[in-house]
């Protein structure tokens, strides 16, 4: 995997939002001044200053801290030499800017995985008082890999007991050699209390390795999952583990995370699950080989993982907001990608089977600003939301009967993206063929589509739009998709569509304020 970024500036965020008498206080540059203004730029999503960002790393909660690593090349608009960039939040939603944590060495670039709190000091390198944060990462040697050895990739550990603030790399590093795989990262790693050992879930080209240590440092092989599971249209990468209790239930389920690229349903990236059971050494899937469960229909959602030691042991997952298919060509700079909002994961029982459930977490309320209520909405054809709200920036809910529908956000050039169900293919769909540029890539596909999960007499859905992306959430999250759309102008108008009359309730509408105007 590869996954870094760069932002080597400290303190906070001094540009986005901002006015230009204070981005010149702060710097002189009218590039400054320009920074977190430019066309397409996320005005709610976290993205690097500047240069490349892909797959969040290392993501760990200590401190009242959420810490976001991220694979970020700071030199560059396309991938590179991986470093991990990092940033901090208290709410999930404003973020703070820190030097780049992690820097390439002798033994390879710093390429995608996690972090622990450390809280036993299993690892000695840290006090009981003041136990380390560890970072797990995959090193990618380009030496190796050139020389056309196998060998090339294997996992190193770096530790801080400042609060994140510096790292230190092992010295006895690697701490899990290769032994001959080319695809052999991304490592996530968590405490698995039965067995009193760190457990870690490694991707290895066409499926995953689980591994243990009782000190984060020596590694034993416990076993394999995937080789005859899910889909396998590309290679494996960023795997994550965890328990979760079902909706309703007492016993736990375990659920497996597992990115491939390409693969995806509708072309290039995504990520996969599995539901089952995990005794300390062997996952076993509940569902049959042939069943392959996507956590995000969308093309723009992958390589998220969860938080280790979230509050109240919530499963919240972050994800790199773009896709391996085109994401080097989309038109922004001086940066290039975002991370989804915070999503918390829960699951479900349907029809006796078990399904991720995928709602945003409750801190993205922090972002809302004015409120319109609009009620009950009578649809005929089409009704049209008030022209005075800019729709770019926005996160709308209602609920309907399951009957065509569609959404459409538009602007006065023509330019539209379009959110809506196709009752006879029981799918739910985004088609962004219209939405503005489109031609910089031939894998930018226009209409992509998701199954409908749900049983209900009753659509439920909400969708967060911010400048150049739109993550759905179908049926309380059952059916999820992102999508980025780049419009030469913004997409600030809203209109409700359907072919038969129909009574749409609950309709909300609230504008959501720039995450860049708050932070301090």
């Amino acid at each position: 995997m590869k996954k870094l970024f760069a932002l080597a500036l400290l303190v906070i965020t001094l540009y986005g939002c901002r006015s230009h008498d204070q981005a010149a206080e702060l710097n002189s540059t009218d590039t400054a001044k320009a920074l977190y203004k430019e066309a397409h730029r996320p005005q709610l999503h976290f993205s690097p200053k500047e240069k490349w960002m892909n797959d969040p790393n290392g993501m760990v909660f200590h401190n009242s801290e959420y810490h976001l690593f991220y694979q970020h090349h700071p030199n560059g608009l396309t991938w590179g030499p991986m470093h991990w960039g990092h940033a901090i939040s208290k709410d999930l939603v404003h973020w703070e800017h820190l030097p780049i944590a992690l820097y390439p060495d002798s033994l390879g670039l710093i390429f995608s995985g996690s972090a622990v709190l450390d809280n036993n000091n299993t690892s000695g390198f840290g006090t009981k008082d003041n136990p380390p944060l560890v970072a797990i990462f995959t090193y990618h040697s380009q030496q190796k890999e050139k020389a056309g050895r196998k060998d090339y990739q294997y996992q190193g550990i770096a530790y801080s007991t400042d609060n994140g603030r510096t790292w230190t790399k092992y010295a006895q590093n690697p701490v899990l050699k290769n032994q001959g795989v080319p695809d052999f990262r991304d490592p996530k790693v968590f405490w698995h209390e039965q067995t009193k050992k760190w457990v870690m879930i490694l991707a290895v080209k066409d499926h995953v390795e689980l591994w243990s240590s009782p000190d984060i440092k020596s590694w034993s092989k416990l076993s394999d999952f995937g080789f005859e599971y899910g889909g396998h249209g590309g290679v494996w990468e960023c795997p994550d583990l965890f328990a979760i209790k079902p909706e309703g239930e007492t016993n736990e389920k375990w659920v497996m995370i597992v990115s491939i690229n390409p693969g995806g349903p509708n072309g290039g990236s995504a990520t996969q699950y599995f539901v089952g059971n995990f005794d300390g050494k062997t996952f076993r899937c509940d569902t049959d080989k042939n069943t392959t469960t996507w956590l995000d229909h969308g093309p723009d959602n992958y390589a998220g993982v969860t938080y280790f030691n979230a509050p109240d042991n919530r499963k919240i997952f972050l994800g790199w907001m773009s896709n391996w298919a085109y994401a080097e060509a989309v038109p922004t700079s001086p940066w290039r990608s975002a991370t989804t909002l915070p999503r918390d994961l829960s699951l479900t029982k349907i029809d006796n089977r078990y399904y991720v459930r995928s709602v945003l977490s409750p801190e993205t309320s922090k972002l809302v600003g004015d409120v319109i209520q609009v009620g009950t909405i009578a649809v005929n054809d089409t009704v049209t939301l008030d022209d005075n709200f800019d729709a770019s920036s926005s996160q709308v809910s209602a609920s309907l009967p399951v009957k065509d529908f569609s959404v459409t956000l538009f602007n006065e050039a023509d330019e539209k993206l379009v959110i809506g169900f196709d009752q006879a293919k029981n799918t739910y769909y985004i088609d962004r063929s219209r939405s503005g540029k489109n031609q910089f890539s031939q894998n930018f596909r226009g209409r992509l589509e998701a199954p409908r999960v749900s049983k209900a007499d009753k659509i439920n859905f909400t969708f967060l739009s911010d400048v150049s992306s739109v993550e759905v959430f179908f049926d309380d999250g059952l059916s999820v998709m992102t999508a980025l759309f780049f419009p030469d102008t913004p997409l600030n108008r809203i209109k409700l569509s359907s072919k038969e009359a129909v009574s749409v309730e609950n309709v909300s509408v609230k504008k959501l304020n720039c995450i860049w105007e708050q932070t301090k």
